[in-house]
């Protein structure tokens, strides 16, 4: 079932496995701001760029208390490859089954050279200590997002 999120909503809750062994979820997370981006797929262009660019951010979402976590139907191996190959920093999780995706809206009719089939939009979710959303971002483009990422979460 796919939902409407809205600014003010409670963020669904999700547990998945993560990079280097690890399970990441919301509820580990309250108390602290969390920028989720969903992104298509790993190494590849767009996923990439925005990948490097919440990186190289990583600094100043920590000093201002926030957490990154990208989301993709990667599986943790392909996860942990493309962290290395990149010297990514962020946390990437792995939701191999969509549920997360769908609960948040984001797996989504797409269209390529004509041919529709269903796939990870890129969006990205800003939510707060209380687990509420602040802010949503959907079709993002990559160049500029994780600039205009973290003036919002400077904002909170």
């Amino acid at each position: 079932m796919t939902k409407d999120l809205k600014i003010g909503d409670k963020a669904p809750a999700f547990t998945l496995p993560g990079d280097g062994g690890s399970t990441i979820s919301l509820s580990g997370l309250k108390g602290k701001a969390v920028v989720l981006y969903f992104y298509p797929k790993d190494d590849t262009s767009g996923c990439t760029s925005e990948a490097i660019a919440f990186t190289q951010a990583a600094k100043s979402f920590r000093a201002a208390g926030a957490t990154v976590i990208g989301i993709s139907k990667d599986s943790p191996a392909s996860h942990d490859t493309f962290k290395a190959k990149h010297e990514l920093s962020v946390i990437l999780a792995s939701d191999e089954d969509s549920e997360v995706a769908k609960s948040y809206g984001v797996w989504v009719k797409k269209s390529l050279y004509g041919r529709l089939y269903m796939g990870m939009e890129r969006a990205t979710f800003l939510i707060d200590g209380k687990g509420a959303i602040r802010q949503i971002w959907r079709k993002v483009k990559v160049r500029g997002h994780a600039a205009d990422v973290l003036a919002a979460v400077q904002a909170l």
